[in-house]
């Protein structure tokens, strides 16, 4: 999957002016490249979860089916790596086939971004360009 650097950018802006707290947001992919962010409030304000407002999901998602586009969503890690917690697993039920976007705050200057499917249990790492 192609990230284009500004969607990159805005995503890890996202999660420190969000810190100490989870960011979240959803994104449309198209032609295997994210093509649209939509950032969100984390509800919940935590530093261990995130989640969604329902509306905005709704909203999102009519909006980025309308275009023809795949689904994905996005949050942040603070203080672990960018891999999907046990949390994550059992949430990404909600989304089957969508692509995650962690990123990872551990270590504050040097972000890392990653992308997975999560498929029950099964967590696959996809290939990720930043261009």
């Amino acid at each position: 999957m192609v990230v284009p650097r500004a969607f990159a950018d805005a995503v890890v802006q996202h999660a420190r002016d969000d810190s100490p707290n989870e960011c979240c947001g959803l994104f449309a992919i198209d032609d295997g490249a994210v093509s649209k962010l939509y950032p969100a409030e984390n509800i919940h304000h935590s530093p261990l979860r995130f989640e969604i407002d329902g509306r905005f999901v709704l909203k999102a998602i009519e909006e980025i089916e309308a275009q023809g586009s795949a689904l994905g969503l996005y949050h942040s890690h603070t203080k672990s790596a960018a891999y999907p917690s046990q949390t994550d697993v059992n949430f990404a039920e909600l989304w089957p086939g969508a692509v995650w976007l962690i990123v990872s705050l551990a270590d504050r200057d040097a972000p890392d971004l990653k992308a997975f499917r999560i498929t029950g249990p099964d967590v696959e790492e996809v290939e990720l360009a930043v261009e």
